[in-house]
């Protein structure tokens, strides 16, 4: 009977989630795959390897799960890079900078996407896959997203200081995507 009960709120999770992203033309994008962890390249990409890869390639099959083709992949690939070079990282900028949030409170920043208490539980912050699914809900609800620069899509999701921080980024998660991806 649990697992009657645990299959059809899955069901039920698989149908919300597609209804959507089907009306928002994310299911309609072409489908990548990333790179098995075993895959990746031994020498690196562009300065990123092993954890860095790792957390990439996660990232992107997450995104490639919810819907999301190679544009979303490098914002959520951009984003992890910039917040926390790749790295799953139990502090954040409270710790490293001593920065606040606008009300002056301490950040509670953590993980690939430095999401904060608000974004879901310490688990769910701090497990790539299920961070990721956080960023992606939270862009496929922006409108418009892609037709914004990847800087203030991320932007849009992240709502950091700087618009335009994520730029720097968009080279490197781009050479990433394209040398993690392989057809499905």
């Amino acid at each position: 009977m649990l697992l009657r009960i645990a299959l059809s709120v899955g069901a039920v999770v698989v149908v919300a989630g597609l209804a959507v992203l089907i009306p928002r033309g994310l299911a309609g994008e072409p489908s990548y795959c990333a790179a098995e962890p075993l895959d990746l390249p031994a020498d690196g990409i562009e300065g990123w390897q092993g954890e860095q890869l790792q957390n990439a390639a996660t990232i992107m099959t997450t995104a490639t799960a919810l819907g999301f083709g190679r544009d979303g992949q490098i914002l959520g690939v951009m984003t992890a890079m910039g917040e926390s070079s790749l790295r799953n990282i139990d502090y954040g900028d409270w710790e490293t900078s001593g920065f606040t949030n606008p009300d002056g409170s301490r950040t509670t920043s953590i993980g690939l996407f430095q999401q904060q208490d608000w974004w879901g539980s310490v688990e769910q912050r701090m497990d790539p896959a299920a961070a990721a699914t956080l960023f992606y809900q939270r862009l496929a609800r922006l409108p418009d997203w892609q037709q914004l620069a990847p800087t203030l899509a991320i932007h849009g999701v992240q709502v950091n200081t700087d618009a335009e921080y994520y730029a720097r980024f968009q080279p490197d998660a781009t050479a990433v995507v394209d040398a993690l991806t392989r057809g499905c």
